[in-house]
C-alpha cells in the first residue's frame, strides 16, 4: 500500500461561512437530504456497514480466525467460501465482515475525539481573540504545518504499534484541522449584532458562547469533521499496513491488505477485496459530507 498519497483537505485560509440559523433550519436540512438520492444512497451503505459492524459475530458464516493450509488462497466462489480465502486459509467474507467493526472504529473515533477537543480550542481562540488567539493558533499552526500522513506515521512510530497509539496519533493529526475551522467560524459569529447586544446587556462570556455562538458554529464544524472520517480511515488503514496500527490476527482492512500483498499475482481479486471495502466506505462518507454541506448552504 502506497502511503505517499495526496489527501485533499481544506486550506488553512479557506473561508467557512457561519450563518445565523433560523428555528426551522435543521428541519430544512433534513428535508433536503431526504430529497437527495446521493445522500440517501450513501446513508444506506453506511447504515448497512454499521449493522454489519454491530452484529458481526452473529452474521459471519464461519470462524474468521480458523486457519487451513489446505484451503489457503482459494478463489472467489470456492465451495463454502463465497469470497475465497486468505493466505492462511481463513474465510475472507467472515474476516471482511468482522473487519468492518475495527475499520469503522479506527476511522470514526479519532475524528469524534478531535471534534470535541478541536472545537473547544478553536471556539476559545475565536471568541477570546487578541493574545490568547495568537498563542493558541500559532501553536496549532506548528502541528498543521506537517502533512497528515507524515505526522501520523511519525507519531505512531514514536509511540509504538497498537490500536490505542494509532488512535492517539490520528486524534493529534485532526485536532489542528478542526481547531482552525472552529476558530474561523467563531471569529465570524463573534462580530454579529446579536452577540454584541448580548455582551452589552451584561451577559457572561460563557452564557454568550453557550446560547449565541455554539448553535451557529457547530454545524459548519460538524460538516468539516464528517469529511475527515474518510481521511481517517485511509490513514488508519495505512498505519495497519505498515504494522503501526492493528496487530495480527485481528481482522482490519488495512492489515488484510498488508498480509495479502504477496498474493496479488496468484489471487488478485481476493487480495483487492479489503481495498474495495476501504474505497466504498470512504467514498460514502465523502458523498454524505458533500450532500450535508450542500443542504446547509442557505444560498441554494
Amino acid at each position: 500500500m502506497n502511503t505517499n498519497v495526496s489527501l485533499t483537505l481544506p486550506a488553512p485560509t479557506a473561508k467557512v461561512e457561519a450563518i445565523e440559523r433560523s428555528p426551522g433550519f435543521w428541519s430544512g436540512v433534513i428535508a433536503k437530504l431526504m430529497r437527495d438520492p446521493v445522500a440517501l444512497g450513501a446513508c444506506a451503505v453506511l447504515f448497512a456497514l454499521i449493522l454489519i459492524a454491530v452484529f458481526a459475530h452473529q452474521l459471519v458464516p464461519s470462524d474468521p480466525y480458523q486457519t487451513s493450509m489446505i484451503k489457503r488462497l482459494k478463489p472467489i466462489g470456492f465451495d463454502g467460501f463465497p469470497l475465497g480465502t486468505d493466505e492462511l486459509g481463513r474465510d475472507m467474507l467472515s474476516r471482511l465482515m468482522l473487519g468492518t467493526r475495527l475499520s469503522l472504529f479506527m476511522g470514526i473515533t479519532p475524528v469524534l475525539i478531535a471534534f470535541v477537543i478541536g472545537s473547544g480550542i478553536g471556539i476559545l481562540a475565536g471568541y477570546a481573540g487578541g493574545l490568547i488567539n495568537t498563542l493558541i493558533m500559532r501553536t496549532i499552526d506548528i502541528l498543521y504545518a506537517f502533512p497528515s500522513v507524515l505526522l501520523a506515521i511519525a507519531l505512531s512510530g514514536a509511540l509504538g504499534a497498537g490500536i490505542g497509539n494509532a488512535l492517539l496519533s490520528l486524534t493529534i493529526v485532526f485536532i489542528p484541522q478542526i481547531a482552525r475551522v472552529a476558530e474561523s467560524v467563531t471569529t465570524q459569529v463573534r462580530g454579529r449584532d446579536y452577540v454584541e447586544a448580548a455582551r452589552a446587556s451584561g451577559a457572561r462570556p460563557f452564557t454568550i458562547v453557550r446560547v449565541h455562538v455554539l448553535g451557529n458554529v457547530l454545524g459548519p464544524i460538524f460538516v468539516f469533521a464528517t469529511s475527515l472520517i474518510a481521511v481517517s480511515m485511509i490513514l488508519a488503514s495505512g498505519l495497519s499496513f505498515l504494522g503501526l496500527g492493528v496487530r495480527p490476527p485481528e481482522p482490519e482492512w488495512g492489515l488484510m491488505l498488508n498480509t495479502l500483498r504477496t498474493a496479488i499475482y496468484t489471487q488478485p481479486w481476493v487480495a483487492a477485496l479489503p481495498g474495495v471495502m476501504i474505497f466504498i466506505t470512504s467514498i460514502s462518507f465523502n458523498l454524505l459530507s458533500d450532500s450535508l454541506r450542500s443542504a446547509m448552504d442557505v444560498k441554494s
